[in-house]
């Protein structure tokens, strides 16, 4: 293997080390937005659980003004492009459970191109130590 296809081929890991570190940030937000969903399905049912509920509305940098919820019957949703619409509350639910499905489906793609290219980093590791361990001269 001459010094160039040797160069070549660290870049090509290089390459495939920066894709992985993409994919792991990628699968680290749609966890968390996994979350966030999931938490907003559970506050959404928890309204109406009692007759009164009091809340903290965030006002930026850690401010908060306590207030009391005045309807647990709709809920104003953003479904994007800076458009937020009001829904019932079992609407905006099915909303967000279709939204938590399709997040589901971007981690499992985001996880499984991860792992592929895991696995070629991995291998293309393992070539270029044998190439070393070998001795074979790189001109």
């Amino acid at each position: 293997m001459s010094e160039e296809q040797a160069q070549q081929m660290l870049y090509q890991l290089q390459m495939i080390e920066s894709y992985l570190g993409e994919m792991t940030r990628r699968e680290s937000t749609l966890v968390g937005m996994m979350r966030e969903t999931s938490a907003a399905i559970e506050s959404i049912n928890g309204l109406g659980v009692k007759e009164k509920s009091d809340t903290l509305v965030p006002l930026g940098s850690g401010t908060f003004v306590k207030t009391q919820i005045s309807s647990k019957d709709k809920i104003i949703q953003n479904v994007g492009a800076g458009v937020a619409i009001e829904k019932e509350k079992d609407a905006a639910v099915n909303y967000l459970e279709s939204r938590l499905k399709e997040i589901e489906v971007a981690l499992q793609d985001t996880s499984a191109k991860k792992h592929d290219a895991a696995t070629r980093l991995e291998q293309g590791k393992q070539q270029i130590n044998q190439m070393m361990t070998m001795g074979q001269p790189t001109k």
